[in-house]
């Protein structure tokens, strides 16, 4: 029998070596055919890729991504936190934006750590400036304890803005962010740095990414997504030559000024039919960098430039630098507004396929484990919704919802098209009835309560017979002392309310 010696990565990105027969099923392996080639005269005189890396993740069902060197090795993930998160607010009140709660279980910075893990980059940098003490809470108990070890030099770590005698000021924007850091960014021995939003919903194989930079022989890759002409006055737009390069920028774009962005998106691997319907291509803000070409950019091309898609960017392609465009196809949610978050999270719950997908085997999203107990419920009627973990439902309906962990909704509840985050820890029975004997309210949602159309932040307490339902209608309102705000006609709660029995909202 044959024997042949194969060298595959492991989904740790380890490197597994073995003697595999002639006989052994591409299923036993990864499930999928592996193509070995035979040198030919013309390769072997060239350096080849030692490790066959089929991998299922994001934009293509059979990626077959082999860099050299490696991913792990070779580049440096920088996730930016953003600023205040104001559009978000109140949910931004306590927290930093990319550790807002999302889909029952996870918090929005699982997203761009959970790419980066399945690409295998594992150095990953999170930098942030506000409210960051539960952002660094989560990174420490979700990835510390299992990114380390032996010949493995894996870490997220969180770059909080500092002041310092070079730098006395606050980040002024993501490229000042970066610049900040610089000193510390260039001791990694890398080629590239990925530059990454904290606040996206999507799910990209960066390996393809950082394929596609280095054999274009790019200096800059920017991440685009194809747009029709409805979305894209909403976003930054790129003009793109019969290779890909990028040669125009235009923001948020109207009228001649947007006709004038159309492009060819064949170039960019799209089909007749989808090119005809999305003649547009927007930056997802996005990006990899030459890691020589960064620091060039930043230190002495533009060293008082603050933003990245506005500055930096445009600046490199004036003054020649190859900056390329490179394709994502795929669902992709900037979670910027409540009502942009209200959607992204209730999408999850649609049927038969989501918008966005938790159960992908070939690239999970990661969190924090909890070693919580699995939902109860308690004669409850539950429809096309998502319950988080360690839920208590009793006798109560809920339709069209995202239920995050630890919710405990009593009896005759009504819950309908809302998000609720849940809570971060349990009250005993015994501070249940404490509270009530001074006529508390306990955390959770209060019997026969109604609440349609909204978010309930975590902890907050909702007595007994409330109704959150704006019935009127309103799109804007501010009542943060009553432990509310009304955006875009959604309610939502701020973390640690109190809203007590009997009130209508």
């Amino acid at each position: 029998m044959i024997q042949s010696v194969m060298m595959i990565q492991s989904a740790g990105g380890g490197v597994m070596s073995g003697n595999l027969s002639a006989s052994s099923t591409a299923s036993q392996i990864f499930g999928r055919n592996i193509l070995l080639k035979k040198p030919t005269a013309s390769t072997r005189h060239r350096k080849l890729p030692n490790v066959v890396c089929p991998k299922a993740v994001s934009d293509s069902s059979y990626s077959q991504t082999c860099l050299d060197p490696d991913a792990s090795k070779s580049v440096l993930g920088i996730i930016l936190g953003g600023g205040a998160g104001t559009r978000l607010y109140p949910l931004t009140k306590k927290r930093a934006k990319p550790a807002v709660p999302l889909g029952a279980n996870y918090r929005l910075i699982d997203i761009p750590v959970s790419n980066c893990l399945n690409s295998n980059v594992n150095k990953i940098y999170v930098l942030t400036q506000f409210n960051s003490a539960s952002l660094n809470r989560h990174l420490s108990r979700a990835y510390a304890s299992n990114m380390g070890g032996y010949k493995n030099e894996g870490f997220v770590e969180v770059l909080a803005a500092q002041q310092s005698p070079e730098n006395p000021d606050w980040f002024q924007g993501t490229a000042d962010a970066v610049r900040q850091y610089l000193w510390m960014l260039e001791e990694q021995n890398v080629l590239e740095f990925l530059v990454l939003a904290g606040d996206h919903l999507y799910r990209m194989d960066y390996e393809k990414f950082i394929q596609a930079h280095r054999e274009t022989d790019a200096d800059i890759t920017v991440a685009a997504l194809p747009m029709d002409e409805k979305r894209a006055t909403a976003f930054g737009l790129m003009k793109i030559d019969e290779e890909g390069r990028i040669i125009e920028f235009s923001e948020k774009p109207k009228g001649d000024a947007l006709q004038a962005m159309k492009v060819d998106t064949t170039i960019l691997g799209l089909d007749d039919k989808r090119a005809k319907e999305m003649p547009f291509i927007a930056s997802m803000g996005i990006y990899v960098f030459s890691k020589n070409v960064m620091l060039d950019l930043l230190r002495e091309k533009f060293p008082k430039a603050n933003d990245f898609g506005s500055e930096v960017i445009p600046g490199a392609t004036e003054i020649g630098l190859r900056v390329q465009a490179y394709l994502f196809d795929g669902y992709w949610e900037d979670i910027g507004t409540i009502e942009a978050f209200y959607h992204a999270n209730l999408g999850i719950t649609k049927k038969p396929v989501p918008d966005f997908s938790f159960y992908d085997r070939s690239a999970p999203i990661y969190t924090q484990p909890r070693y919580l107990p699995p939902s109860k419920m308690l004669n409850a009627d539950v429809t096309n919704s998502v319950i988080g973990e360690g839920c208590v439902i009793k006798n109560c309906k809920i339709h069209h919802s995202v239920i995050g962990l630890r919710s405990c909704i009593s009896e005759g509840a009504v819950i309908e098209d809302t998000l609720l985050m849940g809570a971060d820890y349990y009250e005993t029975d015994a501070d249940r009835r404490q509270l009530a004997a001074k006529g508390g309210v306990a955390i959770g949602i209060g019997k026969n309560t109604h609440i349609k159309r909204a978010i309930i932040d975590k902890n907050a307490r909702i007595g007994d017979d409330v109704k959150i339902i704006n019935s009127n209608n309103v799109q804007e309102l501010a009542r943060e002392t009553d432990g509310y705000f009304i955006k875009s006609g959604i309610v939502t709660v701020i973390k640690d309310a109190v809203i007590p029995s009997g009130t209508i909202i």
